[in-house]
């Protein structure tokens, strides 16, 4: 009887064993406002907010660089934000699957944190997807500005962020929205144009990156639209185009309302369009860096703007508070985070900020006021993005990676984006469009077989590269051989002498030069030359026959000097992947439209010079630019 009695009890036990490990399950994995998605955002944030530590809280606004992360890093020490540097690549050609498997396990160490909180990962991808090997490249932006469509700008947008997308990653640092008044700036092909009202225009750029805000939601908060969609950033926050001589992270000399009326103006319509992130600019107002610019940044972005989504730094940009930089850390972190930095960009020794940061709020020097606000803003925008719900990218976009369309409206980009200078010695003798049918044209000029130096910087490396295997894309004398009838005979020789040109008897020629490539303070000039030996080339062959001069360059540059010679010039700034573009417009396919985005000097003493100032004697004027008709078939 007495076994059986227990035997009897020994279910009971077990089942209240089993109800009592359910119950701590679900005791643990008790429901969280911030993991519903059913939740009002704002909602989920101050939920999320209210559970964190300091330690977690301090992780959420630090981005590291992806040579120094690891899931074990992102999991040790909360990290909030992962980042490739200009050229920082998993592998040489990495495939997209390669770059959605890195950033995954990124991810996954993120996911293993008590608190679950996805991390970021950024990338510049300033014309297409730069970094990454196959992409589609864009013309540099100042092309995008000379092609007065602001519903070009817009779709060039949507066509980076399915490429970003594609490689696992959902946050680019672009556009850049400076308006550069001086093209001795190394930055001055990253801007649209000198005219801030142009810049406005280009904003168009953010819906296309993020998704257009639909008609009945409010507008001026972050909005990204979904999984095809990327965070955009509107930079580099405030005045970067505008410092003295053109000198990159210089001194931007300017009164309020002039900083207001030119600099400014391109971030009312980029908070107005709901851009998740503002980058801050290395350069200065009046003295002042704009790291530790208290004012502008929570002052008058955040307040009188009513910025809602996260301010970034750029690289190392609180070290560069001091000079020289990194002088006083501690000093820097409290001047950046005090200015209303919400995400500082590190990117390599996070230990120190994470350690300096913490000491200065445990010693009350930063309130945690102003913690929370970073913190909450850099939440408002993974939740709104969707990122908690979708964490890990997969395999299933790499097909947008340079497809044939994006390769299309790169090129439609660069047929809309040339401007035509000058078209023979008179409107009676026009030379193009070019005659396809020919005995034998010359093809002439360092930049008419480079696909490097017709992207420019930001391609595949930072400073950019030369050569036709970085990536994939037409050249521009590939472009041309494509185009001219099957019996016209090209001949290319980068750098003829005189004596060849002669004796060839070409029927016309066509010289591609211009500047190699560059960016950031790299690309910072005093005189704006032509490369040599680009002005020879234009001498030589021009002396002889009749010729086209096209210019790969970032911006404008000296050619007065040679413009008697030359009886056609063509402004192709810097014109991407698709050189095939180019002679879509020279041999008549389309008509030029392009206008000038930006003054033709005479010479740079007249620097700098830009539209409406009361002393205005252009070579060429802003808005300039010739039209032709597409050529009838022959």
């Amino acid at each position: 009887m007495g076994r059986g009695v227990s035997m009897g009890k020994a279910p009971s036990i077990l089942v209240a064993i089993i109800f009592l490990c359910c119950w701590i399950s679900i005791a643990n994995a008790e429901y969280n406002t911030y993991q519903d998605p059913k939740q009002p955002v704002m909602k989920r944030v101050k939920d999320l907010l209210s559970k964190m530590t300091l330690q977690e809280k301090i992780g959420q606004m630090t981005q590291i660089e992806r040579l120094v992360a690891s899931a074990d890093v992102l999991n040790k020490y909360y990290i909030g934000s992962v980042l490739s540097g200009g050229g920082s690549v998993p592998s040489r050609k990495a495939s997209p699957e390669a770059w959605v498997d890195m950033v995954n396990g990124f991810q996954k160490g993120s996911l293993s944190t008590r608190l679950k909180i996805p991390m970021l990962y950024g990338i510049d991808a300033v014309h297409g997807h730069n970094n990454v090997y196959r992409a589609t490249v864009f013309p540099h932006n100042v092309a995008i500005g000379a092609t007065r469509d602001p519903q070009l700008a817009k779709r060039i947008g949507a066509a980076t962020a399915l490429e970003v997308r594609a490689t696992g990653i959902p946050y680019v640092f672009a556009p850049c929205v400076a308006v550069c008044r001086d093209p001795r700036w190394g930055r001055c092909f990253e801007s649209y144009s000198e005219d801030p009202k142009l810049v406005r225009a280009m904003t168009e750029i953010i819906p296309g990156l993020q998704g257009e805000i639909p008609s009945n939601s409010p507008k001026a908060v972050p909005f990204v639209a979904g999984q095809q969609k990327v965070v955009a950033c509107a930079k580099h926050y405030v005045g970067d185009g505008g410092t003295t001589r053109g000198r990159n992270e210089n001194n931007t000399l300017a009164s309020r309302h002039d900083l207001l009326g030119i600099h400014m103006a391109p971030y009312y319509n980029a908070v107005i369009k709901g851009v998740a992130s503002v980058m801050v600019s290395y350069s200065s107002w009046n003295g002042v860096k704009m790291h530790a610019n208290r004012d502008l940044i929570t002052g008058f972005l955040k307040n009188t703007l009513h910025f809602r989504g996260f301010v970034i730094s750029d690289w190392q940009g609180i070290d560069r508070i001091t000079s020289p930089p990194h002088l006083n850390y501690t000093y820097s972190i409290l001047a950046g985070v005090g200015a209303g930095i919400d995400m500082i960009m590190v990117p390599y020794d996070y230990k120190e900020f994470i350690s300096g940061l913490t000491s200065l709020v445990e010693r009350k020097f930063i309130p945690m006021s102003r913690i929370d606000d970073a913190v909450a803003r850099i939440l408002r925008v993974k939740f709104t993005m969707g990122l908690f719900e979708h964490p890990l990218a997969d395999y299933s976009m790499a097909k947008y990676l340079g497809s044939q369309e994006h390769r299309e409206l790169a090129r439609e980009a660069v047929r809309k984006s040339l401007v035509l200078l000058k078209n023979g010695g008179s409107a009676d003798e026009p030379l193009i469009p070019l005659p396809k049918k020919a005995s034998k044209i010359l093809v002439a000029g360092t930049h008419a077989d480079n696909i490097g130096y017709q992207c420019g910087g930001w391609t595949i490396e930072w400073q950019g590269l030369s050569g036709n295997n970085i990536t994939a894309g037409t050249t521009i004398l590939s472009a041309i051989k494509n185009t001219v009838n099957p019996k016209t005979r090209v001949v290319f020789q980068e750098n003829p002498d005189s004596a060849y040109v002669k004796a060839n008897k070409f029927s016309y020629a066509i010289v591609v030069v211009g500047e190699l490539p560059y960016a950031e303070t790299f690309g910072d000039s005093t005189n704006l030359t032509l490369q040599d030996p680009g002005p020879s080339i234009i001498t030589n062959v021009c002396a002889s026959v009749r010729c086209v001069v096209v210019l790969v360059t970032g911006r404008p540059v000296v050619i007065q000097p040679y413009l008697a010679q030359i009886d056609a010039l063509v402004a192709a700034w810097l014109p991407g992947t698709e050189g095939q573009g180019v002679a879509d417009v020279l041999f008549g396919d389309y008509g030029f439209s392009g206008k000038l985005p930006r003054t033709w000097f005479k010479t740079v003493d007249q620097l700098p010079m830009n539209v409406g100032d009361r002393h205005y004697d252009p070579l060429f004027p802003f808005g300039y630019g010739l039209t032709t008709h597409p050529a009838k078939a022959k």
